[in-house]
Parts: structure tokens; C-alpha cells; sequence
């Protein structure tokens, strides 16, 4: 199925997704890589405030490069989720809505997925020069310090992604070897 979805979403709308479903995103997402989500970590467990509202956020795991003159951001791929994994399911908690990345993600995190009812999307790693077409502004928010790991805010049209994990747990790339093994004993 393909999907036009406009962020901040609402839970209805997101329990609809499902694993497998293409989607194209709309509206403002943030940025946060390791060092950003240790920091939101942080300050969570010290009842500091965060420079984002997460209740209903979506956060891209992207590190971008420097943007080109004229453009509004760099090479903007995914990078690897799973090294967000500890820190996930607090965010979640406190009302991270979805994330977009590329690789698996561990059972705790999609335990934390189904029972906040988010979404983790999946961008096509290698396509970050593509993806960044998608971005129509970009604005560092917060730890300017970390360089290209800053939390940025961005306005993203069409950003294509793949539903993942979607809120009731179910795992594509799970799905995806069943399917293939299922049409393969078929074929023989």
C-alpha cells in the first residue's frame, strides 16, 4: 500500500500503517544521531527540558553533510538505528511518535514500538543525495557543539520511506524472508 502521511500524525492515522507500506512524509520532522540521543536521554532522567516537543515527533536518524552553496542541506541517508536502541524506548515513553533509519532494531525497541503504538520507517541507505531533495528547510535547534550531529529541524515533502516495525510489532524484515521463502517452495 502507499500512503501520503503529514507529521505530526495522529495515532489513528499511524495504527493504520502497516510493515511493508510504502510512505511518502510531509511536514516537520527533527534530526538526531548517538550523541544527540544521548543528551535527550539525559536530560529526560534529570527532568530537564527537551528542545523538541517528542509527543507526536518523528526523528530522522541523519548526521547530514555540509550543504553545497544554494542548497538547503547536504547528503542526507539514513544511518544505522540500532545504535539508538538504548536510548529509544525512554523517547518512546515520552511520546516519540516515529523514527526513520535503515537496519534492524532490537526486540526491546519493537516491544517499546508496539506498546507506545509508533512506527519505525526505513529510508534507503545510499540515496542521501536523492533524500535530501525532499527537504525544503533545515535549522539546527539545539547542540550546535555535536557539528553534523545537531538536532535539526527539518520541513520534508514526499520523503519516501518503508514501514518497518509498525505499531502492532510486525517486522517487515521478518516478513520479507517469509514471503520470499513462502514463493520460493511455490516456484520449485
Amino acid at each position: 500500500m502507499e500512503t501520503r502521511l503529514t507529521v505530526p500524525a495522529d495515532e489513528e492515522t499511524l495504527r493504520e500503517l502497516r510493515a511493508g507500506d510504502y510512505v511518502y512524509i510531509s511536514g516537520t520532522i527533527y534530526t538526531a544521531r548517538d550523541a544527540a540521543h544521548k543528551r535527550m536521554y539525559e536530560t529526560i532522567l534529570s527532568g530537564g527540558e527537551l528542545p523538541f516537543p517528542l509527543h507526536g515527533s518523528f526523528i530522522y536518524y541523519l548526521g547530514p553533510t555540509p550543504a553545497k552553496p544554494g542548497d538547503v542541506i547536504g547528503s542526507a541517508g539514513p544511518t544505522t538505528s540500532s545504535r539508538m536502541d538504548k536510548y529509544t524506548p525512554l523517547l518512546l515513553e515520552y511520546g516519540l511518535a516515529g523514527m526513520i533509519g535503515k537496519g534492524k532494531r532490537s526486540e526491546e525497541v519493537r516491544q517499546a514500538i508496539r506498546d507506545r503504538k509508533a512506527v519505525y520507517f526505513a529510508a534507503v541507505g545510499g540515496a542521501g543525495a536523492l533524500l535530501s531533495k525532499c527537504i525544503t528547510s533545515s535549522e539546527v535547534i539545539a547542540y550546535e557543539d555535536l557539528g553534523t550531529e545537531a538536532i535539526r529541524k527539518l520541513t520534508v515533502e514526499n520523503l519516501p520511506v518503508i514501514v518497518i516495525i509498525d505499531s502492532q510489532g510486525n517486522n517487515r524484515y521478518e516478513t520479507a524472508v517469509e514471503d520470499y521463502l513462502r514463493s520460493a517452495s511455490a516456484a520449485v
